[in-house]
This record gives C-alpha cells, sequence and structure tokens, in this order.
C-alpha cells in the first residue's frame, strides 16, 4: 500500500499478519497524528489490552519523535508521511491500512490525549451488542463526560451539532467527536468515495458520518469522556476549519458533491 497523495509519501513498519485470524484484533485503531510527542504514548498506553484492539499511528510529517514515539509504546503500525498531508489523508491511509490486514472494524481516537482510550472497550461492546455499522462517541450524552474547561469550543460543538443534526435529517449529538468506530464494510460502499480532493482534511470524518446516516447503516451514540487540556492542543485554525467540519453536510445535503 502507499499513499495516493503524491505529496505525502510514507514508510510504514509493519508486523507479520496474524495466521490464524480467529485470533486476529477485530478493531484497528486508527490514529492520526502531527507533533504528538508527549501525548501519543500516553493514548497508546491507555488502549486495552484485551486482543481486540490494535493501534495503527499515521504520522502526518510531524518535525518532533511522534513516530518514535508510537512504535516504543506498542503501535502495531507506523506510517509516516515526509509532507504533511491533512488529517483527512491520515485517516484514509489508516484506514486503508486497517482493512488491508483484514480488520472488520475501524476505529478513530485522537494523538492529542483528548479522548480516554479506554472507552474504546465498552464502545465495541456497545456496537456489537446494538449490531451497529457506525459508532459515534458523544460527550454530551448520559454517561459521557467532559474534563476540564470547555470554554468556547464546547458551545461551537453544541451548534455544530445542531447544524448537522438539521442536515443530515438524525439528531446526532456530538457530530464533531473525533471517537469513532465503523465497520470497514462501510467504506466498501460505492456511493463513499474517500478520494475525493476535497477530503484531505476535517472534511473526511463529517463526510463518512453524513454518508452512513443518508445511506441507511445503523449509527449508534456511545457516552465517552473528552479531556480539555488548554490552549496549545487543539491544531484547528479558526474559522477556516469549522468551515471545513460544516461544509460536508452542507455541500452533501445540496447535491453539489457526492
Amino acid at each position: 500500500m502507499s499513499s495516493n497523495t503524491s505529496a505525502a509519501p510514507w514508510q510504514g513498519q509493519r508486523p507479520l499478519m496474524f495466521e490464524d485470524l480467529s485470533e486476529a484484533p477485530l478493531v484497528a485503531v486508527v490514529i492520526p497524528a502531527l507533533n504528538e510527542a508527549g501525548k501519543v504514548g500516553r493514548v497508546l498506553d491507555g488502549i486495552p489490552r484485551d486482543g481486540r484492539f490494535e493501534a495503527i499511528v499515521v504520522d502526518d510529517g510531524s518535525t518532533d519523535q511522534t513516530s518514535d514515539e508510537a512504535r516504543a509504546h506498542g503501535a502495531a503500525v507506523v506510517l509516516r508521511h515526509d509532507l504533511r498531508a491533512g488529517k483527512g489523508v491520515a485517516i484514509r491511509d489508516g484506514w486503508e491500512e486497517g482493512i488491508r490486514r483484514g480488520r472488520p472494524y475501524l476505529a478513530i481516537i485522537d494523538a492529542d490525549d483528548q479522548h480516554d482510550a479506554a472507552d474504546l472497550a465498552s464502545a465495541l461492546d456497545d456496537l456489537l451488542a446494538r449490531d451497529a455499522d457506525y459508532l459515534q462517541g458523544s460527550r454530551w450524552m448520559r454517561g459521557g463526560r467532559v474534563v476540564g474547561p470547555a470554554g468556547g469550543r464546547g458551545f461551537g460543538t453544541r451548534v455544530y451539532s445542531l447544524a448537522f443534526s438539521i442536515l443530515a435529517m438524525r439528531r446526532v449529538s456530538d457530530a464533531t467527536n473525533g471517537f469513532r468506530i465503523l465497520k470497514a464494510s462501510i467504506l466498501k460502499d460505492p456511493a463513499i468515495d474517500l478520494h475525493q480532493s476535497w477530503l484531505t482534511s476535517y472534511d473526511l470524518e463529517p463526510y463518512v458520518l453524513y454518508k452512513a446516516i443518508r445511506l441507511g447503516y445503523r449509527v449508534v451514540e456511545h457516552p465517552v469522556t473528552v479531556r480539555y487540556h488548554g490552549d496549545g492542543y487543539t491544531k484547528m485554525q479558526g474559522v477556516r476549519d469549522w468551515w471545513r467540519l460544516f461544509r460536508p453536510a452542507l455541500l452533501l445535503r445540496t447535491g453539489l458533491k457526492h
């Protein structure tokens, strides 16, 4: 496998595949990372060690020791973009690696220690028990938690989720939450095209969520913890990146994109 973005070739570290697929992990946990040394190790340490999860870290052109730290803390695969390609490309490459490795479920969590990786266990249990195709983490539903001062970001996520829900015609309490688990088979649907040129950044995740809802997949929410660590943790750049989050639902709803 190689990146489909010529500006972002990557170098991968790949252990041997499991010979007995009955013992292979169920879930490839994709962790897109950009300059997250000092944080990505904590995230990896928190992933449940129950045999159901393996971590794929996609280093999107970091200039620090993100890749080395990921290897040292047990990532099954570390992919590295030589140049920054965008979060969407990093997630897509990680998902494709998970599919290549034969994992039936794919997850995403952030590399900045915002999510509690331990929530993966209960989330997977919930998804399987409800026979769902896609699970969206929510800090705002009953049982969800916010740790630290959310400030304006908390308000922004609620407003965004309301707008997304209106466009998708389905209530989603926390549409910006980057904690997600989905069946890999969803990405094989011909109506979902991750390789469109406009899906390189924050657009890709809401694109897939919107598509999953509108195509009739069983989408559920699960309570998770989100930590706010203060200034300097978010990579989002104001209005530009909020627009990238918002535009997939708007463009898909109006038929301007597919």
